[in-house]
């Protein structure tokens, strides 16, 4: 057996510059694992000589350009909100927008609507009318998730109630069924 020339476990001992020394590493290692990426993962397997790849991802239908169905008189319509997801399992992702007029004052009413892209087109095109402004609700809480749409609404009790000031809340989820936008029952109103 050989012994060292330095006393026996000479390293277990910690030192500031040890953590410096390794922090460093791993901050390293991390950054070089991100610009190292693999390349495009291809679906199908490809015989001798030919390549494949897998389709492009479809983007998502953009709201710029969208004439939506809500009346602003002279002011414009601005989209508030919007998330996308593919929202009747083809495949290419639909875009929910919530949409209310650019009003100087008090609470315009919002609209949720579903706009989609068909194959071949370069324009998107509203297909659901989910919240209506008539309706006067404004929208909260807003996302879309696993192929469902869920918002939180508030709105108002009677006519008499001012804008400024919605005092009921509730629950709303949309989802894709036999060919339209089903909304799930609603949690009771209640008063905010």
């Amino acid at each position: 057996m050989q012994h060292s020339a330095v006393p026996d476990l000479a390293h277990t001992h910690t030192r500031p510059v040890h953590w410096v020394a390794t922090a460093t590493a791993v901050a390293g290692v991390i950054a070089l694992s991100s610009a190292l990426q693999p390349g495009s993962a291809t679906a199908a397997q490809s015989g001798p000589g030919e390549t494949r790849s897998a389709p492009a991802a479809v983007a998502p239908p953009s709201t710029t350009g969208v004439t939506f169905p809500v009346d602003c008189g002279p002011v414009k319509a601005v989209v508030a909100k919007k998330a996308t997801g593919d929202l009747d399992g083809d495949g290419r992702p639909e875009t929910v927008a919530v949409v209310h007029c650019d009003a100087s004052m008090g609470t315009p009413p919002d609209g949720v609507y579903v706009l989609t892209r068909a194959r071949g087109a370069t324009a998107p095109r509203v297909v659901a009318t989910l919240v209506d402004p008539k309706d006067r609700y404004t929208v909260t809480d807003f996302a879309v998730h696993a192929g469902q749409i869920t918002a939180t609404l508030l709105g108002y009790s009677s006519p008499d109630v001012p804008n400024c000031c919605p005092d009921l809340k509730e629950g709303a989820k949309w989802q894709w069924k036999n060919g339209a936008f089903v909304r799930s029952a609603p949690a009771r109103a209640r008063s905010i």
